[in-house]
């Protein structure tokens, strides 16, 4: 007698629904970004200082994106290096080299841009070189490594000025301030940026490169891959995008000064950014889209404290409390995931 099967099972709009968006690999962090960006509407309506809820506000929402640009291209930048399972602590005392730097050579001359911007990144390149030299040839700590760096670019600047110098030409500050259209030239910069992160990670030899490095550095040199060329280059990339966050931030201010860069906190927030946008802190994991997500995150959230009229101090304890909710949801559904 033959056996019956069971029928098959039929599969629920709701599992349907997850296997898709799985599919879709959309980071996960879009839907926190979903649910503040709805909170953010609702705290406004209930304890906004002014009768106009953001939403309806062009100005803002456009503010919202201006707000993520200088945060969203070092942090691209630092996704690179976490993956490698690395980090960089440099990126904002490069900022601030490369901020002063602009304005210094610059000196208001518009015919002094397209060379100081050359001589800046060339500075960004061999910053680059040097932090990777030190992870991947001596072996030293990337935590230690590019916080001494940093520490030697910020004692370089502060020997040399002590505040704002010089300027940059009003045909520079088109970067931070025109726009094509509607849409800010700057914001269309991180876009590209972004862009062409996702492209370089995710459609060449050097991402799949990076992803193996970062998953398992010792398994990527068994499999005859140069490590440490890889990690070095993720270096040098990041630290060409914390110069052209020196370059907006410098277009926005119209002259540079030594803590412009450490006062953003651009190295510690560009982390935070990456690690709520899903990038693993030891490597092979994540991808530029997160890190937008959580940069918009960061922007959205200081609209909010700023419509509802909360203080500087308590932004601060608010935003410590989201990154580590944020970062322990990671935590949770990683685990959840393997068993």
């Amino acid at each position: 007698m033959a056996a019956i099967s069971p029928p098959a099972r039929t599969e629920s709009a709701l599992e349907r629904a997850r296997r898709r968006l799985r599919e879709s690999n959309i980071p996960p962090v879009y839907g926190i970004l979903i649910i503040i960006f709805f909170a953010a509407i609702l705290l406004d309506a209930i304890f906004g200082i002014d009768d106009q809820l953001f939403i309806f506000n062009q100005t803002i929402l456009t503010n919202i994106l201006v707000r993520s640009v200088a945060l969203g291209i070092v942090a691209v930048g630092q996704t690179f290096v976490m993956l490698g399972a690395a980090i960089d602590l440099s990126v904002a005392y490069l900022i601030s080299v490369t901020a002063v730097g602009a304005s210094y050579l610059m000196a208001g001359d518009p015919n002094r841009v397209w060379w100081t911007v050359l001589v800046l990144f060339g500075v960004g390149i061999v910053v680059g070189l040097v932090n990777g030299t030190l992870v991947t040839r001596l072996k030293v700590n990337p935590l230690i490594a590019t916080l001494g760096v940093g520490l030697i670019l910020r004692g370089l600047l502060n020997a040399t000025f002590e505040n704002f110098a010089g300027s940059v030409p009003a045909s520079f500050q088109s970067f931070a301030y025109d726009t094509i259209g509607p849409v800010p030239i700057s914001v269309i910069v991180l876009f590209l940026v972004v862009l062409a992160g996702w492209f370089v990670l995710r459609r060449t030899r050097y991402g799949a490169h990076l992803y193996a490095v970062g998953g398992s550095e010792e398994v990527a040199r068994l499999s005859g891959l140069h490590t440490g060329r890889v990690l070095t280059l993720a270096h040098v990339i990041c630290s060409s995008t914390a110069v052209l966050t020196g370059l907006f931030v410098v277009s926005r201010l119209r002259a540079g000064a030594p803590w412009v860069g450490t006062d953003g906190l651009y190295d510690l927030e560009s982390i935070a950014a990456t690690v709520i946008g899903g990038t693993a802190l030891s490597g092979g994991k994540g991808g530029v889209w997160g890190t937008l997500a959580g940069v918009l995150i960061f922007s959205i959230l200081d609209t909010m404290f700023n419509q509802i009229g909360i203080d500087a101090y308590m932004k601060q304890i608010l935003r410590g409390a989201i990154i580590i909710l944020a970062v322990g949801f990671y935590t949770f559904r990683s685990k959840a995931e393997q068993g």
